[in-house]
């Protein structure tokens, strides 16, 4: 027994020594990393070439190229401007007899009754036949610069620019070409293709939508022109889309049916998003002459007309239609279509119209 207990006492001091051993021992210290290896400049033997290294860069598009307004506008210079310079030339004054035939040209030249009439009042003011062509480009430019500015910037996600015109003005055409230079500019672009009336039309529209490289919503043949606007509109505000472009039946001025169809499509596209559409454009064929003035007096009397887009100025000589547009309905034109390829649309200028249609003939 004794013996017993006195094991027992010397292994409890054992366990005390131990625990009070372990308390006063400093900190194990913390791990260092291993060494890194020595590291050795490598110097490349004599004579060797060094390979650069090619780090691509994205480009920025290309700028569409500038418009060649004086070639666009060559046949109209020929049938209006050519045919004054014709008849003055060699004149030596402004008589009643050269102004009656100088009044015989303007008003035969699709100017509009009133621009036609300024001009021949600008004329008879005039002293030397020298002077008439530079003085009517002076009073086309005041025309087209007196203009109501265009719409602004777009603001809002989704801008949306709702399109119309007669069948034949080229309206899908510049659809297209509107929507390849918004996806130039880094815009995402929606295309609804509203002409639910014809087959081909939607066809045609979907060309263009890949063409320009955007997107097309577009409802069965025959289907509600109102609910394709609509779907393509919820799509864009859904996924941040920039541009929504609404296409339309091509309609006459004085189909009341058709016309009532565009006050039904605004009317559903602001349920989704109220201040649309942002931009109402107008598309006019300038072979029309002056039945596009009416066209555009016709059609500003059902829809908030904005704008103007004025097609296919390359192949007429009645681009002087510009001017009477401007002086009988008030509206901005805003694009030209000056040829056939997606660049092709021009911002309309007036400095750059009034000098191209009165520029001088080459001797």
């Amino acid at each position: 027994m004794a013996g017993g207990a006195a094991a027992l006492l010397v292994f409890a001091g054992l366990v005390v020594g131990l625990r009070r051993a372990r308390r006063a021992a400093p900190p194990p210290k913390p791990k260092l990393p291993p060494p890194a290896p020595p590291t050795r400049e490598v110097t490349p033997p004599e004579g060797a070439v060094p390979v650069p290294v090619t780090v691509e860069v994205p480009r920025p598009a290309p700028a569409p190229p500038r418009p060649n307004w004086s070639a666009g506008l060559s046949r109209s210079r020929a049938g209006f401007v050519g045919k004054l310079e014709g008849l003055l030339r060699g004149r030596a004054s402004l008589d009643e007899q050269t102004l009656g035939e100088v009044e015989t040209v303007l008003y035969g030249a699709d100017l509009g009754v009133r621009t036609a009439g300024e001009f021949l009042a600008v004329v008879r003011r005039l002293r030397s036949p020298e002077e008439v062509r530079s003085a009517l480009e002076a009073r086309a430019r005041e025309i087209l610069e007196s203009l109501p500015s265009s719409v602004d910037e777009p603001r809002e996600k989704p801008h949306v620019i709702l399109v119309v015109g007669v069948n034949g003005s080229g309206k899908t055409t510049t659809i297209g070409k509107l929507a390849a230079r918004y996806a130039r500019a880094g815009k995402q672009v929606i295309v609804a293709a509203g002409d639910t009336y014809r087959a081909a039309a939607i066809d045609q529209l979907a060309i263009w939508a890949e063409r320009a490289g955007v997107e097309i919503v577009k409802g069965a043949p025959g289907g509600d022109p109102a609910s394709v606007a609509f779907d393509a509109l919820k799509s864009a505000r859904a996924r941040g889309v920039d541009v929504v472009l609404v296409d339309t039946a091509g309609r006459l001025q004085t189909d009341q049916g058709l016309m009532d169809e565009l006050a039904k499509i605004q009317r559903v596209m602001r349920k989704e998003l109220p201040s649309a559409p942002h931009e109402v454009l107008l598309v006019l064929d300038a072979n029309t002459g002056q039945n596009a003035i009416r066209q555009a007096q016709e059609f500003k009397k059902a829809v908030a007309i904005t704008g103007i887009a004025l097609t296919k100025l390359d192949g007429t000589a009645r681009g002087g239609v510009v001017l009477g547009i401007a002086q009988e309905v008030s509206l901005p034109v805003r694009y030209a279509g000056l040829g056939e390829s997606l660049d092709d649309l021009a911002d309309f200028d007036s400095a750059e119209f009034a000098k191209a249609l009165f520029e001088p003939a080459a001797e």
